[in-house]
């Protein structure tokens, strides 16, 4: 969906209770203020009216993490987490814009009923400016505090777990195939730090970093070992948090992905990319990588698929992407770390990878001892959106075998 506006509200006088503070009553109130400017930004305040529907909100909850005073600016982000033919579901992040704090979250699902209170679909309007992704059961998004910062994930099925982290510039909706196709498993896909609704890093952030918030967001869960499955920049990030919290790891599943570390030529293009995401923004990873993810096959054949990809790569946040390319730059060697692994592992190869040769991602399967290789023809860098029914057989057949 497209980026939305900021909002910035001050905070006055009457806003505060006898103890000077915003109380929830008041908040709710800013959230409904934010929300209708964000609208008056886009197709106007009455484009409900226009379209004969109200926005009746069926379901509000609010988490408060901070308190908010008179003359406080604060920040409102919206964000449209599911998008059905009458309903919408929202979360809205409050932040003081003094000091970047967490102030407020907040969950709200509305209802377009017409004047008769009966449902009517969402006006096409409205569709058009949060444009359109992929559908999200609405009550399958969740948000939490992962050292310091919200960590958005989607998780359904209950049992043993999955977790599934994407790669780069994507978000956990890359994932969306197995998170709502794959049975008889808890599945869990983040949105890894600065990227989708999560928050953006505080500062420079390794791909350390980034393990480490895994794994307090599995303690936080209260999920004690899962089956880990990363994609590119996420099989980065998983054979770290194998290095670094190898007890949590129950199973490997590395997609389109290396051990090795950036060479000093690829040092160097991620230091080009980065400042050319400084100079342009997203449009710079959309030029550059878009071309290079996807196998011919999928572009000439699967609108749907690249439409997908280029929302996610437009929809990534410049100060998230510099860190990530960061990250990934500076990252550490795992090639040593392979032959160490004693947890069942399987390797998914796209036969028309061309952001990583094949022949890598096969060495890296024969340095795993007793690691399964699957490679999938007709996919390029991103096998489980290209090709979600190949992939999603060979995980559930894999994960037989773990459980």
């Amino acid at each position: 969906m497209a980026r939305l506006p900021t909002v910035d509200l001050r905070i006055y006088p009457d806003d505060g209770d006898s103890y000077g503070h915003v109380n929830q009553a008041a908040f709710l109130r800013l959230f409904e203020r934010a929300r209708w400017e964000v609208l008056a930004r886009g197709p106007g305040t009455d484009v409900f009216a226009r379209s004969g529907a109200w926005p009746a909100i069926r379901r509000a909850a609010v988490e408060y993490y901070a308190p908010a005073f008179p003359g406080d600016l604060l920040s409102f982000d919206l964000s449209l987490t599911h998008l059905g033919r009458t309903s919408m579901s929202m979360h809205q992040l409050v932040r003081r814009s003094a000091d970047g704090a967490l102030v407020a979250a907040g969950h709200f699902v509305a209802v377009c009923i017409d004047a008769r209170g009966r449902p009517v679909p969402v006006p096409d309007e409205v569709k058009e400016f949060f444009g359109i992704r992929p559908a999200t059961p609405e009550d399958s998004v969740r948000q939490l505090v992962v050292r310091g910062g919200i960590a958005t994930f989607e998780s359904q099925g209950d049992g043993a777990a999955v977790l599934f982290v994407h790669g780069f510039p994507l978000d956990r909706t890359m994932w969306r195939a197995q998170v709502v196709g794959l049975a008889g498993w808890g599945r869990v896909a983040p949105d890894l730090r600065g990227f989708g609704l999560s928050d953006p890093p505080p500062g420079p952030w390794t791909i350390a970093d980034h393990a480490d918030d895994l794994a307090v967001f599995l303690d936080e869960l209260r999920i004690e070992q899962a089956v880990v499955c990363g994609l590119s920049m996420g099989g980065y990030v998983v054979l770290e948090l194998a290095r670094r919290h190898g007890s949590k790891i129950r199973g490997l599943v590395l997609a389109n992905t290396r051990a090795e570390a950036d060479s000093p030529d690829a040092k160097r293009a991620r230091d080009g990319t980065i400042e050319a995401v400084r100079a342009r923004g997203s449009a710079a990873l959309t030029e550059s990588m878009l071309p290079k993810l996807l196998a011919p096959s999928t572009v000439a054949t699967r609108p749907e698929v690249v439409g997908h990809l280029r929302s996610m790569i437009a929809e990534t946040r410049p100060e998230g992407a510099t860190a990530a390319l960061a990250a990934m730059r500076d990252r550490f060697d795992a090639s040593e770390l392979l032959s160490e692994i004693r947890v069942p592992a399987l390797v998914v190869v796209g036969a028309e990878d061309a952001i990583i040769p094949p022949q890598t991602q096969i060495d890296l399967a024969r340095r795993i001892p007793g690691a399964r290789l699957e490679v999938v023809p007709g996919a390029g860098h991103l096998t489980p959106l290209e090709q979600p029914e190949a992939f999603n057989r060979l995980l559930a057949d894999f994960l037989e075998s773990v459980r």
